[in-house]
């Protein structure tokens, strides 16, 4: 998202959690963002649109970021899972995106509330991910379960510090609320017995009609990029490296990954900036189905 769209799209969001989405007109956001009718049209298609263009860029910016602890780590590093989980809580909180998903929730808007349930999964996809790769390939059955219960009880705990005004320190209840996952899975894998076993997630993401990316899809957005720009030498290096890995037949994602972000940074203010932020959040979205 280049910077004038970005500032239009911070406005709305201030009037988004400060007045709420039925009650916020696209007229509310031209005004607050100084803008003619006409830029908005050129960035949004329509109000729902910039809504869901704001999710997007702040689970885009929360998951490069996630990223960005973990290179060049352990994949087990326990401490490392803390920081990224701590991330992830702080942005949301920066962003006030609880509230935000509560007014959509309470909306009537279809298209919104599904939104809002992808971003749930996904995030849950993610930490589901991360327990097996900290704690063991033999919690991968019990994993997701273990994540449900540990973001209910990290939630309700922020929850009720929160209410009472007590002070207290993110990573440490992050810390002691994995410990008490910890437990629940070591009793889980001795018991044997569980809820919800790891092919939830599936059926989660079946029931919300998430939309599944093409690789085909990727290949041709691709195409048009070259079509469209000259890249220098750096910027062709990355983008073929970008292509030779997800043409191979097991995509790495270690790999990968860190080359998304300094490809789409190397596009900033050039006349393609829009599309290389699509053309990067295509391959983010495949990634998540893999």
């Amino acid at each position: 998202m280049n910077n004038k769209k970005k500032k239009v799209a911070d406005a709305a969001l201030k009037l988004f959690q400060e007045k709420g989405i039925q009650q916020t007109s696209v007229q509310d956001i031209i005004d607050s963002a100084n803008i003619s009718k006409g830029t908005f049209y050129n960035y949004f298609a329509t109000k729902n649109d910039c809504i869901a263009e704001i999710l997007e860029d702040l689970r885009y910016e929360a998951s490069q970021r996630r990223i960005a602890l973990q290179v060049g780590k352990d994949t087990k590093d326990r401490d490392v899972f803390i920081d990224q989980i701590s991330l992830l809580y702080t942005l949301q909180e920066a962003s006030n995106l609880h509230r935000l998903f509560e007014a959509i929730l309470h909306s009537n808007e279809k298209d919104l509330k599904k939104l809002v349930l992808q971003h749930r999964v996904y995030d849950m996809e993610w930490l589901t991910f991360r327990v097996i790769e900290v704690f063991g390939e033999d919690t991968r059955d019990y994993a997701f379960e273990g994540v449900v219960l540990f973001t209910g009880m990290l939630q309700h705990l922020l929850f009720v510090k929160r209410i009472t005004n007590n002070v207290y320190d993110l990573k440490q209840l992050i810390d002691v609320t994995l410990s008490y996952l910890e437990m629940i899975l070591q009793t889980m894998k001795s018991s044997g017995v569980s809820l919800l076993n790891y092919s939830a997630i599936n059926q989660l993401r079946t029931h919300i009609n998430k939309r599944i990316i093409k690789i085909e899809e990727i290949f041709e957005f691709a195409q048009q990029l070259q079509e469209q720009h000259q890249f220098d030498e750096d910027q062709q290096d990355l983008f073929d490296a970008i292509l030779t890995e997800l043409k191979a037949d097991r995509i790495r994602k270690p790999v990968l990954l860190p080359l998304l972000k300094p490809f789409q940074t190397s596009l900033d203010k050039t006349e393609i900036e829009l599309q290389a932020h699509t053309f990067i959040n295509l391959i983010w979205y495949y990634l998540q189905t893999k």
